[in-house]
């Protein structure tokens, strides 16, 4: 192995809680998409990290089910990958035993025999992935089954699992000897204030515990092992000391919430508050709660190395968050890897995790919200899109520079003065931001997105979130870049040389449009139209937004992208008109279609305009028979900014999973805001002075992906940024 390698992992866990089992194979729908595989290979992976579960393959007593594993691996080999076989996920096994079962050894090296003897060519396992994260969850916190909250059992938990390591890597070895141990872990570090200095150290020897068990190292002289004893498993220390079982690979999974801050809780929000039974204190991240920071995964994974003086692989890399943070942390992570590498250190990969994205891990899985994180590829929809993840993979495994330095030269928000939760902000001035890792001549020079749209809530919606998330980005107004004059247009273009083009500028007053069709027309259209082909001419992305009124409202169900545009009025008719020009145009066209905008930020919208009325104790009227999908402006401008980074083209719709006629979502507004709904009042549209024709539903689906979230949870944070501003 003369180079860093990139490894791959699809997110598999089959999780049980009390004794319902979730599985994400299935939840992200990978279960049923033979096709994934050869979209993974064409990133460039050496090895996959994948599942061949005791749960899935025996789900009765020694009936063991294989077809779509045999399916799968073959594929997988087919494509010249790598498996590093993983049989139990965050799980315990079948329905029919637990962490805390005697049984779960003998099991797990049953099902391993099996599948040694089915794969004689694969030659790298991890049987029991992550065992103290594991036990840790499951019977310290009680989050998983068995929901257990003591400490003598967690510590049978992760004997029980490393003996379940053992047994099982016993029984592949007997078929393939030459088998490796691929043993994973997440390993961070834990801080804390100084009187809680001694949690943190018994943190600290504890995050070892897998490694050192199956190196038969936790003896007399390990600092846990008198614990152990006392909890009385000195038996089985000595079983497995003159056993053991040493991992070939040190798997180390690390994310961003790896390392832990330990503090007094006076100062933190009451939920955030726990304990060990000596003293209280809350558990937080360090990255929010240090300055100048945690150790980071460079460190971490240096430690590692020195420690076990063998091959390391990083595991598990991934950020859920918006797209370029995703890359960032990648590319970082990838850095640290080879500095490492090129400096001695045996670290063999680096391995993209969540290929095909999570669902629940937002909340360990104890909730069923069917809340999706997106991975390397994204499934919403049901089919598999790449991301812009997706070309930095290849680009970082073929040892080419990074087509989007752009994006991945900024600091990711881990290393930016705003990480910190006000509780833990250091003391004086906030520290300045990184510098990018290029020249400062070259970081000047780094195109920028352009934004049209100055004075409009998009516009400046689009501005504060290129703003947080460090994206190089140019709000203009109209006469910087004006969209009625070609000529001068060309030549602002050219000047400022943009990435990418975001148009927010545009005719919005739908009522006003009916009695001026030429400006409505000249704006939304004509004048867009114009700026796609100038953005085609230069080489850059353009985003356009459209709207639901491009519709009729005669469908009787949820409109899709594809559906044909039939406006009733001059505005969706401009928009119209802007969809059809851009449907064959040359260049990389992306038409945002959405709906109903509300923000909090924004005084000049439906929903703010509702709660200002019942605050000041007066009655909402709003129409209950015409229909919806209101969009969180702030849901939407990230989205919009995901897909253009991810390089997407065509019709999109971005509106947030919902239809409601205009009342309900005020009485929804109203409840949110704590007001009583029965305070909304359903009324004709004509006494709204609505004069242009409206279309009576228009919600919104999505055939390409529904990627905002539900109109519920939208709602409730714009009913919190409302109380928020009222308050402050």
């Amino acid at each position: 192995m003369d180079t860093l390698e990139l490894w791959g992992g699809a997110e598999c866990t089959v999780n049980r809680i009390g004794d319902r089992f979730s599985d994400q194979t299935i939840l992200t729908g990978h279960e049923t998409r033979r096709a994934d595989i050869a979209a993974f290979a064409s990133l460039g992976l050496k090895a996959l990290r994948y599942p061949v579960l005791w749960e899935r393959i025996e789900r009765r007593p020694g009936a063991r089910d294989f077809a779509w594993t045999d399916e799968r691996l073959a594929e997988i080999r087919r494509h010249g990958l790598r498996t590093i076989a993983g049989l139990v996920h965050h799980g315990s096994g079948p329905a029919w035993t637990n962490l805390l079962d005697d049984g779960v050894a003998p099991g797990l090296a049953a099902h391993a025999r099996a599948v040694a003897e089915r794969y004689p060519h694969l030659d790298a396992y991890t049987p029991v992935n992550e065992p103290l994260t594991t036990a840790r969850f499951a019977c310290l916190y009680g989050h998983w089954a068995p929901h257990v909250r003591d400490e003598t059992a967690m510590w049978r938990a992760v004997l029980n699992q490393i003996d379940a390591v053992r047994a099982a890597m016993r029984e592949i070895r007997r078929v393939n000897p030459a088998a490796q141990l691929v043993q994973t872990e997440d390993l961070g570090f834990t801080h804390a204030a100084p009187h809680l200095a001694y949690q943190a150290a018994h943190e600290n020897d504890r995050r070892w515990i897998t490694w050192d068990l199956l190196d038969g190292a936790v003896t007399r002289d390990h600092p846990l092992h008198a614990r152990l004893v006392r909890f009385g498993f000195a038996d089985r220390l000595a079983a497995i000391a003159d056993d053991p079982c040493p991992a070939d690979i040190i798997g180390v999974n690390h994310y961003l919430t790896s390392e832990r801050f330990l503090d007094a809780p006076q100062a933190y929000p009451p939920h955030m508050h726990g304990g060990n039974g000596r003293d209280a204190y809350v558990d937080v991240e360090a990255v929010r709660a240090r300055h100048p920071g945690p150790h980071g995964l460079e460190t971490i994974l240096a430690e590692a190395a020195r420690r076990y003086a063998r091959p390391v692989a990083l595991t598990e890399c991934h950020n859920g968050s918006s797209r370029d943070e995703q890359m960032r942390w990648f590319a970082e992570a990838w850095r640290a890897c080879a500095r490492l590498r090129a400096s001695g250190a045996p670290i063999v990969a680096c391995t993209a995790w969540s290929l095909v994205g999570a669902v629940d891990w937002c909340s360990l899985l104890t909730q069923e919200r069917g809340r999706y994180e997106c991975g390397v590829f994204n499934v919403r929809g049901g089919g598999l899109r790449e991301t812009a993840m997706a070309g930095l993979l290849r680009d970082l495994a073929a040892g080419r520079p990074p087509a989007a330095s752009w994006i991945t030269d900024s600091p990711g928000w881990w290393r930016r003065p705003g990480r910190f939760l006000p509780q833990r902000a250091p003391a004086g001035p906030a520290p300045a931001a990184p510098k990018p890792s290029v020249p400062g001549s070259m970081a000047a020079r780094r195109r920028p997105i352009l934004i049209l749209g100055a004075t409009g809530t998009l516009g400046q919606a689009i501005a504060r979130a290129c703003e947080a998330r460090t994206l190089p980005h140019r709000l203009v107004a109209r006469d910087e870049c004006p969209l009625d004059d070609r000529a001068a247009l060309i030549a602002a273009l050219r000047a400022i040389r943009p990435v990418a083009v975001v148009n927010a500028a545009g005719y919005v007053r739908v009522d006003a449009a009916e009695k001026a069709p030429d400006d409505c027309h000249r704006a939304n259209a004509a004048g867009a139209i114009d700026l796609a082909a100038v953005c085609a001419a230069i080489g850059a992305p353009c985003v356009n937004f459209s709207s639901d009124l491009v519709f009729d409202g005669a469908k009787g169900a949820l409109y899709l992208e594809t559906d044909p545009p039939a406006p009733v009025n001059v505005y969706g008719a401009s928009k119209a008109a802007l969809e059809r020009a851009l449907a064959d145009a040359p260049g990389r066209n992306l038409v945002v279609r959405t709906a109903a905008f509300f923000q909090a930020a924004d005084p000049h919208n439906f929903a703010v305009a509702a709660l200002g009325a019942l605050a000041a104790g007066a009655t909402v009227r709003a129409p209950d028979d015409f229909f919806v999908s209101p969009t969180h402006v702030p849901d939407l401008v990230n989205a919009a900014l995901d897909l253009l980074i991810d390089g997407g083209v065509g019709v999109w719709h971005l509106a947030n999973v919902g239809r409601v006629s205009w009342a309900q979502f005020a009485r929804d507004v109203a409840t949110a805001a704590g007001f009583d709904p029965a305070r909304v009042e359903a009324c004709a549209p004509a006494a709204l002075g609505w004069t242009a024709p409206r279309p009576r539903d228009v919600a919104l689906g999505a055939a390409n992906g529904a990627v905002l979230g539900s109109l519920e949870e939208a709602i409730a944070r714009f009913a919190a940024d409302w109380r928020a501003q009222r308050a402050a």
